[in-house]
């Protein structure tokens, strides 16, 4: 059965949608699509200096990681005879630990995997699910007005069921190959010894104390003795950390969903000061990480792989590039104000599909294959006009495999605290994985050592718009929509990269770019991560604050656009398989690594 939540809360919900419309205010401007353009991603560290590139090449192994506490815990693995989904349990344990504004076991993720032996890609859903109890209400206030986004965030009422501990063992019991017990060391070392706070880490909680002093256990975790946020270089322990993972070692995903730790993250969701959430053990126990079919897209000769719904990311990409296929982006050049003008009018077309069709395909009817279709893309591409602005990036009427297709467009914001890894073994098996608990330091609700997830503020706040039903409205047991892209590229069938990043809804931005820097630009994986970014999904231009970028700001204003000048903090991180040699690159916005052998 597609639709695993029990008809009768299915049933209720709407009847209480059907009727609830009248409470529902016209949301704040903060909730409108546009007003994702405004939400600040979290703060760019300090590139690195131009000539300390954070490339590496091998022949055996390659691990590109966001964190290199992180990247070692994984390389240990690789070299002591560990395969790729191995490495990734040992990486994500880790970043967990010493890197939880972005993710962790509160939170969940997508997985790409490619099993070289049977020559087949798989694909991981382990997205959080809303809680049985919810209603079209839950975001509204006592007064029945909506909640303002961050007052939603931080709360218990923002936290959807982890997803990750159960994608992390049930994929290790099919793919894995060094036993489960043997991927905790690194980890549990650094949460018993501890770690040296980071300088990523130290100015994020600096930024975010105030949500981080609301609920006591995360505030006697990030403010230290003093009261005070961590400093850089403070040796942080974990002793409630390392307990959960001890028990992850020696029971797996159970005691996650049915067992101690189960208890610890529903006992503190629904005692969260002033707005608590609606999570029981009955949602725990009844979570599955799911495998669904990957969503590929052909690209000038090369098929792009990623995850489907609930996540938006392959389709958006592969629309982008699609969109594109007919214009010569090689020949305008990366610093053509052209090519940029036709990737960003390509990308708000793509995102006016998102935000009416893509949500849960278990819940609402997602036209996947006619978002991707052949006609249907060179239809959205005949919009575009070269040096001109697109002057409506409307939604399109795609094909459908059934015939409702009456959605009102989505509302959501979603929030750029994620991570992302990529990693190749020696046997050619490819991990590419992108985690998150939404907003820096999700719901600043911490169990068991761990930060809860705020991924239902993903949801759209309202349910409908008119008689139009919103695609991404919120559901018992529906998992939100996603922009997270983890993306594998074939090349006559074999692996030649493998990529993804953070960034909210920018992540399908940043990976679709990186992608045309190699294809079409024929730039190294490095350079196309360094390269400056330049987005525009809902109209407006974003030029990444001090680089080049800003010298397109007058040509593109000429054609008519709004442009802005803000960070970008992308994540980029990936590989490239180039006959026998492997290439790494980590995007100097963070503090990731490569390391190979």
């Amino acid at each position: 059965m597609r639709n695993t939540v029990k008809m009768s809360s299915v049933m209720a919900f709407f009847a209480i949608a059907a009727t609830a419309t009248a409470t529902y205010l016209t949301p704040q401007v903060a909730f409108g699509q546009q007003a994702a353009d405004q939400v600040q991603p979290e703060e760019q560290t300090p590139p690195s200096d131009e000539t300390n590139k954070k490339t590496a090449t091998g022949t055996n192994w390659i691990i590109s990681v966001a964190n290199p506490h992180a990247a070692e815990a994984g390389a240990a693995v690789l070299r002591a005879g560990g395969n790729a989904v191995d490495a990734m349990v040992a990486v994500q344990l880790t970043l967990g630990l010493v890197e939880p504004q972005s993710s962790g076991l509160g939170g969940g993720g997508f997985l790409l995997y490619w099993d070289n032996k049977t020559k087949k890609l798989h694909s991981v859903d382990g997205r959080e699910t809303a809680p049985q109890n919810v209603n079209p209400k839950h975001f509204l206030d006592a007064n029945g007005k909506t909640l303002k986004f961050f007052d939603a965030v931080v709360s218990g009422r923002s936290v959807g069921v982890p997803g990750l501990p159960k994608l992390l063992h049930q994929t290790h019991q099919k793919f894995g190959n060094k036993a489960w017990d043997s991927l905790f060391s690194h980890p549990l070392k650094l949460a018993e010894d501890g770690f040296k706070v980071s300088p990523r880490m130290a100015s994020l909680v600096e930024r975010r104390a105030k949500g981080l002093s609301r609920f006591d256990t995360t505030r006697a975790y990030f403010m230290g003795q003093d009261g005070k946020p961590l400093r850089r270089g403070t040796l942080l322990k974990n002793p409630a950390y390392a307990q959960s993972l001890l028990d992850f070692q020696k029971e797996g995903a159970d005691v996650f969903y049915r067992g101690r730790i189960a208890r610890q993250i529903v006992d503190a969701v629904q005692n969260a000061k002033d707005r608590p959430g609606t999570l029981t053990l009955g949602d725990m126990q009844n979570y599955t990480a799911k495998e669904r079919a990957p969503v590929c897209a052909p690209y000038r000769g090369y098929s792009v792989c990623g995850m489907g719904p609930p996540s938006s990311g392959a389709i958006a990409v592969g629309q982008i590039l699609g969109t594109l296929e007919p214009f010569d982006l090689k020949a305008l050049g990366p610093n053509n104000p052209t090519s940029w003008q036709l990737i960003g009018d390509a990308t708000r077309l793509a995102f006016a599909d998102r935000g009416r069709y893509v949500a849960d395909d278990d819940f609402v009817v997602v036209p996947k294959k006619g978002l991707l279709d052949e006609s249907y893309l060179q239809g959205r591409a005949g919009n575009l006009k070269v040096g001109e602005r697109l002057k409506n990036a409307n939604p399109g009427t795609p094909e459908f495999d059934h015939a409702f297709n009456n959605y009102a467009d989505d509302e959501a914001i979603e929030l750029p605290s994620t991570t992302h890894f990529s990693i190749r073994d020696s046997d050619g098996n490819i991990v590419s994985m992108t985690t998150s608990i939404e907003s820096a330091f999700g719901s600043n609700i911490m169990a068991g050592g761990f930060l809860l997830n705020n991924q239902l503020t993903d949801f759209s706040f309202r349910t409908r718009v008119d008689d139009r039903l919103i695609a991404n409205s919120i559901a018992p047991g529906k998992r939100p929509r996603s922009s997270m892209s983890p993306t594998i590229i074939f090349k006559d069938g074999k692996p030649v990269m493998a990529l993804g990043s953070p960034g909210g809804s920018r992540i399908i931005s940043y990976v679709a770019q990186a992608i045309i820097a190699v294809i079409d630009w024929d730039m190294s994986i490095q350079d196309a991560f360094d390269n400056p970014h330049i987005t525009n999904r809902f109209g407006t231009f974003a030029l990444e604050a001090s680089t080049k970028a800003i010298e397109l700001q007058a040509p593109l204003e000429a054609m008519g656009y709004r442009t802005v000048s803000i960070s970008l903090n992308s994540g980029l991180h990936g590989i490239i398989i180039k006959d026998d040699t492997l290439i790494g690159a980590a995007d100097r916005r963070r503090e990731g690594v490569v390391i190979a052998e």
